[in-house]
């Protein structure tokens, strides 16, 4: 850290938030530990956020390098940054933004396997990825684990978020997968397969507003302010249509 801000620290990176929570309130997620599974358009703008608000300590995840498709929407990008890992860059990028921040990257794919090790521990599991499949086994072991989790996703113009706890529909449940009740194997899978609808378009704001959410929901979640989403409850919007903002029960 450049000597200048040395004495200045932590409580003046986050000043201006002040009059929004109490210190004892702020202290809690100074103290919380979050998990971000997907460091690309949702979970770029996600962990920024967080690290712009004071979260103590952040795990993300993801397995792939930035290219010039990441360009539009994703906000650790850059031209300095392609073929790089995503987590290390997020990390570098990360520290520039708030160096109290302590960050763990988790250069993986998750899977069953591996799954409740990387999220053990954590206060919130934040969904930033575009796969179905990986959403059901991260949703599973959130659940076993009774760590709440926040699913965020994006189509094209459109977005929803969401979060689940033990006390809350399931996200297999909510979303009437096939796979309730089931072993993932690959007969399951493939019926998970057939919901999707290919590698989703999108455009920059849509991941971002996302990601955004996602962080204030886990702000609200951890400091106790505000009204957090849970489900059956979903915020949608269509960016198209500004007016379309709002919370459905599914």
């Amino acid at each position: 850290m450049p000597t200048r801000f040395i004495g200045q620290g932590y409580w003046e990176i986050i000043s201006r938030q002040m009059s929004i929570v109490t210190k004892s309130q702020q202290e809690k997620f100074k103290n919380a530990e979050i998990t971000v599974i997907g460091t690309g358009g949702i979970g770029g703008a996600t962990l920024e956020m967080l690290a712009r608000q004071g979260v103590g300590k952040l795990n993300f995840v993801d397995k792939d390098v930035f290219d010039l498709s990441n360009l539009n929407r994703q906000v650790m990008s850059n031209l300095d940054a392609l073929g790089r890992d995503k987590t290390l860059v997020t990390k570098e990028e990360l520290r520039k933004i708030n160096p109290y921040v302590e960050t763990n990257r988790i250069n993986q794919e998750i899977n069953e396997d591996n799954v409740e090790e990387i999220i053990k521990g954590s206060d919130i599991l934040i969904d930033a990825v575009d796969n179905l499949i990986t959403r059901v086994i991260l949703t599973r072991a959130a659940n076993k684990l009774n760590i709440p989790y926040i699913h965020g996703a994006i189509h094209g113009t459109a977005g929803q978020i969401t979060t689940f706890t033990n006390d809350t529909p399931t996200y297999e449940e909510l979303f009437k997968f096939p796979s309730i009740g089931k072993k993932l194997d690959n007969n399951v899978r493939e019926d998970i397969q057939k919901m999707t609808r290919g590698v989703p378009p999108v455009i920059g704001p849509v991941p971002n507003i996302i990601g955004c959410l996602e962080a204030f929901e886990s702000f609200k979640l951890i400091t106790g302010v505000g009204k957090v989403t849970y489900a059956p409850e979903l915020l949608s919007f269509d960016l198209l249509d500004l007016k379309s903002f709002e919370v459905l029960e599914i």
